[in-house]
């Protein structure tokens, strides 16, 4: 990695970009002749994004439904994990975001870890992820979860080939004990394009209120693209599993990805005063099972 930072930065040619007005989750990045740049377009399957009135109804009706799905784990003492993986910027957080927003905090929560600690470093690889696991009518959601060895650290170098393998053979088999305790496991890919994701690197960079996103290993991603596409498909031909499978999403519409995570996550139970209307099915185009997606 390179020693300064401002290098990195300056490859992302922020020179004359600024933000649109509305300064909501979603900003609009305009190039210097003040043209909203439209790199959410690359390999996408529709030609405008969702529209903001859309969005917010299907956002609430969902919600509603997650209420009923928190209601009903609760009452009869479910237990859920789901994991939120994906490139740098790919909409990770908002969508958890969405997902949490109005909840129960008693009974679900986020689980973000930061950097192993030395004693961590040490421990059985999937030991810091154990004590997060749900009890009885929770439910977790994990910011990037113990698929960081499979991805990032691959990617990086920060885990040997012998570690890397022997989390792809273990990878399955915890995840099998897991549902086998009576915990299901959802995991969602969310899959932003190379120009896209560049884009959301120059919004963080040029907005104030999220440059502190930005980070020296987010801006290396940038030269390892091509690295991440084979530590992912990897992942999903030997972690995809008919138990727990991956879900992918497409992100490049982070409206349109938000409401069809929560349309995938809820159609897979049959919840009390479960709305079927509402829940509807997620969109076929912006949604694929991880291994099917392979090359995609």
């Amino acid at each position: 990695m390179l020693i300064d930072v401002r290098e990195y930065i300056d490859r992302l040619q922020i020179e004359g970009h600024t933000i649109g007005e509305d300064h909501d989750d979603d900003p609009v990045l305009l190039d210097a002749t003040g043209r909203a740049v439209d790199t959410w377009r690359e390999n996408y399957p529709y030609d405008e994004r969702m529209d903001r009135h859309e969005y917010d109804e299907q956002k609430y009706l969902l919600q509603v439904e997650l209420l009923k799905f928190q209601s009903w784990a609760n009452r009869i003492g479910g237990k859920h994990v789901l994991l939120f993986e994906g490139r740098d910027a790919a909409g990770k957080g908002g969508t958890i975001k969405r997902f949490m927003e109005h909840m129960n905090p008693r009974y679900a929560r986020t689980v973000a870890l930061s950097k192993p600690s030395d004693r961590e470093q040490n421990q059985w690889y999937f030991q810091r992820y154990t004590q997060h696991l749900p009890t009885s009518g929770e439910l977790v959601l994990f910011d990037r979860s113990w698929y960081n060895r499979a991805v990032v650290e691959r990617v990086f170098g920060f885990a040997s080939d012998e570690e890397y393998d022997v989390f792809m053979r273990q990878a399955p088999r915890f995840e099998q004990m897991l549902v086998d305790s009576g915990i299901t496991v959802t995991k969602f890919w969310f899959s932003v394009t190379r120009s896209e994701q560049r884009t959301r690197f120059i919004i963080r960079q040029v907005d104030p209120v999220r440059r502190w996103k930005l980070s020296p290993i987010d801006l290396e991603s940038l030269e390892k693209w091509d690295h991440y596409t084979e530590s992912k498909e990897a992942m999903f031909r030997r972690t995809d599993t008919d138990i727990a499978p991956w879900t992918t999403i497409k992100s490049n519409d982070k409206k349109r990805a938000r409401v069809n995570a929560m349309r995938h996550f809820l159609t897979q139970f049959e919840y009390d005063d479960k709305d079927v209307d509402v829940v509807g099915q997620p969109d076929p185009l912006i949604v694929k099972r991880g291994i099917d997606a392979v090359g995609d």
